[in-house]
């Protein structure tokens, strides 16, 4: 049987709790990035919740900044990896930005990057470090 992937945007208290602990695991437990860093533009983004047979899998947002659109805090917990939850939080990201969003980017972790080039995301600038975590910037080819 396939495993039935969901990814919705987050509507209530209750789901947006489910997408903090998933990005608290992944991130400053796996990742060990600092929880400072971790909880910030909180309420002016708009975040995802995927599931992957129902159970929390994945999370993901997306917020408007002096640049442009930015899209960030992909995290697939380690259990659901390698089932398409990266790839569907990406499209329904993608998919749920305004249309007059012009200038989209993100800030891509080195091993996901092959991830955000299926779907045109283009390398932009030089390698930095983010959080104690190499990255490049990748913008979006419309």
């Amino acid at each position: 049987m396939e495993d039935q992937i969901k990814v919705e945007r987050v509507s209530n208290d209750a789901d947006l709790q489910q997408v903090f602990a998933i990005r608290r695991k992944v991130f400053v437990e796996e990742q060990n990035c600092p929880p400072e860093l971790e909880w910030e533009f909180e309420d002016e983004s708009v975040h995802f919740m995927g599931t992957i047979n129902g159970a929390p899998a994945g999370a993901s947002r997306w917020r408007k900044t002096p640049k442009g659109y930015k899209l960030e805090r992909f995290a697939v917990l380690k259990e659901f990896r390698g089932k398409g939850m990266g790839q569907a939080l990406v499209a329904t990201v993608l998919k749920d930005l305004p249309q007059d969003a012009e200038y989209v980017y993100l800030h891509a972790q080195l091993d996901a990057m092959p991830l955000y080039a299926k779907f045109g995301f283009k390398k932009s600038g030089i390698q930095f470090e983010e959080a104690g975590i190499l990255h490049f910037k990748m913008v979006l080819e419309m």
